[in-house]
C-alpha cells in the first residue's frame, strides 16, 4: 500500500507497476469473484445496477470498461498496460480524505461472450485488502443492460485492518462512482 499526500504522475504509477510485475496475488483462489460464495474471512459484496436497453447502450457500457473509463470517471488516475486483458497490469490512485491511496493491480479474466462483457483483477502487494473485483456489463435477451459489480476481500495492510469500518466505507463509495461514472459515459 502506498499513501501519499498529492496525486501521482502517471510516471510514480507506471514505476509502481513495474515493481510488482513478478509478483503473484496476495490471495487464493484465483478467479474467487465467480465462486457462489466467499472464502473463510472473505466477504462478498454483489452490486447490480440497470442501465438502460439496446444494444447500443450495451456497446457504450463495454466502451467504458475497455477503455477504463469507468475507473477515471469514478476519480482514480489510472495507468495500464493497455486495455483490460488477462495479465494486464493497472495501476491506480484513488483519492482518500486527505492525500491519494495507490493501489497495483492484475487483470486476472475477460469476460466476452456476445451478452456479457468485462474483466476482474486481483491485488498485488500494492494493495490495502487482499482479493479480486471484477465489472461486468450484461445484455438480457430482451435487451436490457446491467453493470454488475462483485467484490470478494478482506483487509490485507495493518492500516485497513485497524480502520476496517472506514475502509468499508470508502469501498462502497468508490463503487458508487464506478455506477455514477458508467451512467454517465452510458448517456453521453
Amino acid at each position: 500500500m502506498s499513501i501519499r499526500r498529492k496525486r501521482p504522475t502517471d510516471a510514480a504509477l507506471l514505476a509502481l507497476i513495474e515493481r510488482c510485475r513478478a509478483e503473484s496475488f496476495t490471495y487464493e483462489p484465483v478467479g474467487v469473484t465467480k465462486l457462489a460464495a466467499a472464502p473463510p474471512g472473505y466477504r462478498l459484496d454483489h452490486w447490480t445496477r440497470s442501465l438502460g436497453r439496446g444494444d447500443d447502450v450495451f456497446a457504450r457500457a463495454c466502451n467504458a470498461l475497455q477503455t477504463w473509463r469507468v475507473h477515471e470517471g469514478a476519480g482514480l488516475t489510472v495507468v495500464a498496460d493497455g486495455s483490460p486483458a488477462a495479465g494486464c497490469m493497472v495501476a491506480m490512485s484513488a483519492p482518500l480524505p486527505i492525500g491519494f491511496i495507490d493501489v497495483v493491480c492484475r487483470v486476472v479474466d475477460i469476460e466476452d461472450d456476445g451478452d456479457r462483457f468485462g474483466f476482474s483483477y486481483g491485488t498485488l502487494s500494492v494493495h490495502p485488502e487482499q482479493g479480486e473485483e471484477s465489472f461486468i456489463v450484461s445484455r438480457s435477451p430482451a435487451g436490457d443492460v446491467a453493470f454488475h459489480i462483485t467484490a470478494v476481500s478482506r483487509p490485507h495492510s495493518k492500516l485497513a485492518r485497524v480502520g476496517a469500518p472506514l475502509a468499508r466505507r470508502l469501498q462502497r463509495a468508490a463503487t458508487d462512482r464506478y455506477f455514477e461514472a458508467m451512467a454517465s459515459h452510458v448517456a453521453a
